[in-house]
């Protein structure tokens, strides 16, 4: 007999200590912290696709993005202000400074080298996308309170995701877009909508995403909070409802016929089936070859086209196009291997594309960028294993893992694609970094950091 948790985690009943002499309870209600913006950028981010972006900007115009600059600009300000200051260290804020650092390293050497005006605007949209990044984990990582708010931002993720699975679900259904239903008046197109793309025997939907890949690698992402949260909701109603959408983002990945997602869903079980229970894994073994056949009885060339995927590597256009591409990035990248050619300088079409996040970080910031990058993935991952590590329940266990889990992820789906010039993904991958932040503080042995908060 499993027992539902605590409707309050026990770490919220603690009182934070202000000044050494006051406490203040964690459970306080605000109208509008950080949890409230980011859970309205969540929806921002995948109710409305991904080409509608605020008039007179470029990509990084899109509403969602909006709020994330806010978010930055709202974690910069007050620092000024030591009253306002989270009270704590928060090792994030070290991983993003280094990776900040190497940006604008890489940023002043491409205007050294001479960039075309192509290359310069990039480079400047890179900025402003990387602060749009930093603004949303360090306010994960910093600005939630505790684990109710936390709980509450995964709510948020999940349901969307389930909403970017449904939407892409009916597209493979109709065989047409329907994004074009859901435009926002008063914002503009910056490109078309991705059309659905055949591949084998099935469509390739892209939901309000940009790309099949993008939308398998953010259904991926969310999974496995999906699952947990249809584990340890509080009520059978609520784990039934979180059953629901997690079946809608387990249906969706496939639907974008992309190994990418599929190969990011074992990634995930090898991280939570160890604290999973026999039976656990055998329902889940059992629902996911259920929903396989569902799939395929739909779409009756879908499972073929599924397996083909996975056997005819030498014949795949889409890897042999990536191979092919090998000997030209290490001319390039032998000319300048440090700094490389500038941040957000390799664009494409000017450019070829290189569908390998590493490849083209290599080509932009050099060994210091990829160094860089690769360190913020390994603290995230770090602090999210200390949690782990640290954790005194199951539920706050499998979350933990959960968030490891999406680390790795993400670190092989930057193989795949260019995934942090995806808007949507990249998103979502400083979401999850933050929230490796917020549970490291979360779980941290000492009182005055676990309960740690802005001071007055």
């Amino acid at each position: 007999m499993t027992i539902a948790p605590a409707a309050i985690h026990p770490g919220d009943l603690e009182p934070s200590l202000l000044n050494g002499h006051t406490y203040l309870t964690r459970r306080r209600i605000m109208k509008l912290d950080a949890a409230t913006l980011i859970s309205l950028m969540l929806v921002l981010l995948t109710a409305i696709p991904a080409r509608l972006i605020v008039p007179g900007t470029t990509e990084v115009g899109r509403p969602a993005l909006v709020v994330c600059l806010l978010l930055f600009s709202w974690w910069v300000l007050v620092r000024f202000n030591p009253n306002l200051v989270l009270v704590g260290p928060q090792p994030m804020r070290w991983a993003l400074l280094i990776y900040w650092l190497s940006i604008l390293a890489s940023y002043g050497a491409g205007f050294l080298r001479g960039l075309t005006a192509m290359e310069a605007n990039s480079a400047d949209r890179w900025l402003i996308g990387t602060a749009a990044f930093s603004g949303l984990a360090l306010a994960a990582a910093d600005g939630i309170t505790n684990w109710e708010r936390f709980r509450s931002v995964l709510r948020a993720f999940v349901w969307c995701s389930a909403f970017l699975a449904f939407v892409g679900l009916v597209e493979m259904v109709l065989s047409r877009d329907v994004t074009q239903y859901l435009t926002i008046p008063g914002l503009a197109e910056r490109s078309v909508a991705p059309p659905l793309q055949a591949r084998g025997g099935g469509l390739r939907v892209a939901s309000n995403t940009t790309h099949y890949i993008e939308l398998s690698a953010v259904l991926a992402t969310a999974l496995p909070f999906a699952i947990h949260l249809t584990r340890y909701s509080v009520t059978k109603v609520q784990r039934r409802m979180f059953a629901v959408a997690t079946i809608l983002i387990g249906a969706g990945i496939p639907a974008t016929i992309s190994r990418t997602g599929i190969i990011a869903v074992g990634i995930m079980a090898l991280c939570l089936m160890p604290l999973w229970t026999w039976r656990l894994r055998y329902n889940a073994l059992i629902s996911c070859l259920g929903l396989l056949g569902v799939l395929a009885a739909a779409k009756p060339s879908f499972a073929a086209t599924l397996l083909d995927m996975f056997t005819g590597f030498n014949d795949d256009p889409s890897i042999t196009s990536r191979t092919e591409r090998y000997e030209l990035i290490g001319y390039y990248f032998a000319q300048r291997p440090w700094l490389g050619r500038g941040t957000g300088t390799w664009v494409p079409p000017q450019y070829t594309y290189l569908d390998n996040q590493w490849l083209a970080t290599a080509l932009c910031n050099g060994i210091i960028g990829v160094a860089a990058l690769a360190l913020l993935f390994i603290f995230a991952l770090t602090l999210s294993l200390l949690a782990l590590k640290r954790a005194t329940t199951p539920e706050d266990k499998h979350v933990c893992a959960a968030l490891a889990s999406t680390q790795l992820i993400a670190m092989f789906v930057s193989v795949t694609f260019d995934s942090l010039w995806f808007d949507t993904y990249a998103t979502v991958v400083a979401l999850v970094i933050g929230l490796c932040g917020a549970v490291w503080r979360f779980t941290h042995p000492a009182r005055q950091v676990r309960t740690s908060t802005v001071g007055h």
